[in-house]
């Protein structure tokens, strides 16, 4: 039935309109915006942009270079800055920079007028946006990365061409002073990042921020190829609460890493560290953390999970780096001119095979090396194999061969939720075609599939394993550093079954409750069943021996028991400080 004009949508009070646009997507608001000037007035509303997520350039949002896109910008941080408490943005001055099949890369090396003119427009853009955060006193997540690695490629970004993009650096050093101001007006600041921007971070730019930040500070990324450190040990100092860090791996000293291994400060839970190969002329591997240094962060924070993504980096270097004590969790292996050898594939199955869960090898050049050249066993075969835990595995420009491939599909079976390999890296050995029967690759594809337990394809579009590396590290950075806000136990039963997690009807639902545990929780070190247990009763064990495993009694009456390795024994409950027993009798 229709509604009468006197009690239309018009009709409805400003609150309960203002509810109903909260459930719109960003687009969808701004759509909706256009209707009438009272649904505008509506959504324009502080309490429905309390998170904004935009990328500006790069033909996204709409369509669009980056210079058509500033208007709009201007209006939404116009509209939002002043108030908006989570910002995330991307810049890509030049557009399909992202895409190596379109002009981006080509368009800057033949026309040095086209990238004067995405430098102008990427600092007129910076400036805008901080501009508009100056005195924004709420912001309390504020995260900025730029695609402007293209334009700092050598003879592009020199001191002539920035004289002549911005006369006396005055734009530059206004960009400056402006996040300066933001990080001393800020009050509540716990997240902060900028990766890759261009003249925005100095390595004084951390002094500014405010003391009410420092104390509510929980997640710093501060990365943009300059050579002194964007970080010092001094500043880092203040930072006390500090739950996850990102930085370039040269300037992960020894000092800084034995500062946050002290008893005083918050223990550290995330650590994304970003190794360049290129950079390791002018930055040395010399001062960077130790053995017996990492040995002191890891028994301080027991919980701690470390991200590296090393590109272009030599093997030599890399076995450097790969200390033993590292907790390595993701690795990321990018090259352009460089080659990964078996050795550094062996030495991180052997050393992480408790931790690792994400492997990405990536080559973007001539030739595809193989790596099992001279073994009995693929080492890939192994990684697989050996690291009980690994979950995503990415591979391009090195030689699978599809016998190992199927190995792998095997060994892993449905816990490898991430299973990319590019077509042209798939090799078929003659001997063995002689013997199968079909197409080589359909007979591949099927056994695969049988093995993950789903179905599964090569990958036949090289922009989805082959993307630019920064951007792929600044995301992985983002989700790996915000895992840590989530329940373990969710994370947990989201890992074993994504598709039946908080169904209903689902086993992994209180209606069936199934048990999980085949597995060790890699955060906390304990093997317990939280969904079986009312919310009052989830524990976190920190004085637990790491040996045990606390589950509850399949019985009628519910128990916490402890269970050992090799063999079931009641636990001491003398020595375990922080559990309470509860039984609840049927």
């Amino acid at each position: 039935m229709a509604l009468c004009s006197s009690v239309g949508a018009l009709a409805l009070p400003s609150e309960l309109i203002v509810h109903i646009f909260s459930f719109l997507s960003d687009r969808d608001k701004l759509r909706a915006s256009a209707v009438c000037s009272r649904w505008r007035e509506c959504l324009f509303y502080p309490a429905l942009w309390t998170e904004l997520k935009l990328r500006v350039g790069g033909g996204t949002n709409g369509g669009g270079s980056g210079s058509e896109q500033t208007p709009r910008l201007e209006f939404l941080m116009r509209k939002f800055g002043s108030f908006v408490r989570e910002l995330q943005l991307e810049f890509a001055p030049v557009d399909g920079y992202l895409n190596p099949l379109q002009r981006g890369m080509e368009a800057v090396e033949s026309d040095p007028q086209f990238a004067k003119d995405a430098m102008v427009t990427y600092l007129d853009q910076v400036l805008c946006v901080l501009g508009s955060l100056r005195n924004n006193r709420n912001l309390q997540k504020l995260s900025l990365y730029g695609d402007t690695c293209i334009l700092q490629d050598d003879g592009i970004l020199d001191s002539s061409f920035l004289s002549q993009v911005d006369q006396g650096g005055k734009k530059m050093k206004e960009i400056q002073q402006l996040f300066e101001e933001i990080l001393s007006n800020s009050r509540q600041m716990k997240w902060l990042s900028s990766a890759f921007m261009l003249c925005v971070v100095t390595p004084c730019s951390l002094a500014s921020l405010s003391n009410a930040s420092t104390s509510s500070l929980e997640h710093l990324s501060l990365i943009d190829n300059q050579l002194p450190s964007l970080i010092s040990t001094v500043e880092l100092e203040r930072l006390a609460h500090l739950r996850s860090l990102s930085l370039d791996f040269c300037d992960f000293t020894s000092d800084m890493c034995r500062l946050l291994a002290c008893g005083d400060r918050v223990p550290l839970h995330r650590l994304s560290l970003l190794l360049n190969g290129a950079a390791l002329d002018v930055k040395p591997l010399d001062g960077t953390a130790a053995e017996e240094d990492w040995k002191a962060l890891v028994r301080h924070s027991t919980n701690l999970r470390v991200y590296v993504m090393a590109m272009d980096v030599c093997s030599q270097d890399l076995l450097r780096v790969l200390k033993p004590s590292v907790p390595l969790e993701r690795i990321h292996l990018d090259s352009y001119s460089t080659l990964v050898t078996d050795g550094v594939v062996e030495l991180i199955s052997q050393q992480y095979h408790r931790t690792l869960s994400h492997f990405i090898l990536m080559r973007d050049d001539a030739g595809f090396p193989d790596l099992s050249v001279n073994r009995n066993e693929d080492p890939l075969v192994l990684l697989a194999w050996r690291c009980v835990h690994l979950a995503v595995l990415i591979i391009h420009g090195y030689t699978v061969w599809s016998h190992n491939l199927v190995a792998i599909s095997r060994l892993r079976g449905s816990n490898l939720k991430v299973l990319e390999v590019s077509e042209e890296s798939i090799d078929f050995d003659p001997d063995q075609s002689v013997y199968i029967e079909g197409d080589p690759v359909h007979n591949l594809v099927k056994e695969v599939s049988l093995g993950l337990g789903r179905v599964w394809h090569p990958s036949m579009d090289n922009s989805v394993v082959l993307n630019e590396p920064t951007q792929h590290f600044h995301r992985e950075m983002q989700s790996f550093s915000a895992g840590i806000n989530e329940d373990w136990w969710k994370r947990r039963v989201r890992d074993a079954d994504p598709a039946g997690f908080s169904q209903p009807g689902s086993r992994r639902t209180s209606a069936g409750r199934q048990e999980l545990y085949d597995k060790e929780d890699e955060d906390d070190g304990y093997d317990i069943l939280a969904s079986e247990l009312p919310v009052i009763w989830r524990y976190r064990l920190p004085e637990a021996k790491p040996g045990l495993k606390w589950k509850p009694s399949p019985q009628s009456s519910w128990k916490i028991r402890a269970y050992d390795k090799k063999r079931t024994a009641k636990a001491n409950l003398r020595s375990v400080k922080t559990i309470f027993i509860c039984k609840l009798i049927k």
